[in-house]
């Protein structure tokens, strides 16, 4: 079986960083990285990645208008949504959102993200 393609999405450089190879080292290949909203719409367009990991807080667009944008389009990435921050901040906007589910930063793993998506 491939492994599942991922981009990353996050304003930070260092989380980026160390999500790849906490997630290469998995076995998940990343394919693209973005820092903005932007460029995060235009990576998952032009990469059409298995999975996406997508910050919350971005400049431009927030991750749940990217969420949103991207099912209008009926983009058949799974979109897990990251941040910071407890769940208990979001979980309205979460529950109405089209993501698979939430990993806070410092929980994410290889095996979290497996497990989410339901390939672990």
């Amino acid at each position: 079986m491939k492994s599942a393609t991922l981009v990353l999405v996050d304003d930070h450089v260092t989380f980026r960083a160390r999500a790849r190879v906490l997630l290469e080292s998995f076995g998940f290949t990343v394919i693209g990285e973005a820092g903005t909203g932007t460029e995060a719409l235009r990576a998952v367009r032009a990469l059409r990645p298995d999975i996406v990991l997508l910050d919350i807080v971005l400049p431009e667009l927030d991750g749940f208008a990217i969420c949103e944008q991207l099912a209008a389009e009926h983009c058949s990435s799974t979109i897990v949504l990251t941040s910071t921050r407890d769940v208990s901040v979001y979980r309205r906007r979460l529950t109405a959102s089209s993501a698979r589910g939430f990993i806070p930063k410092h929980e994410l793993t290889g095996a979290s993200l497996a497990a989410l998506i339901g390939s672990g």
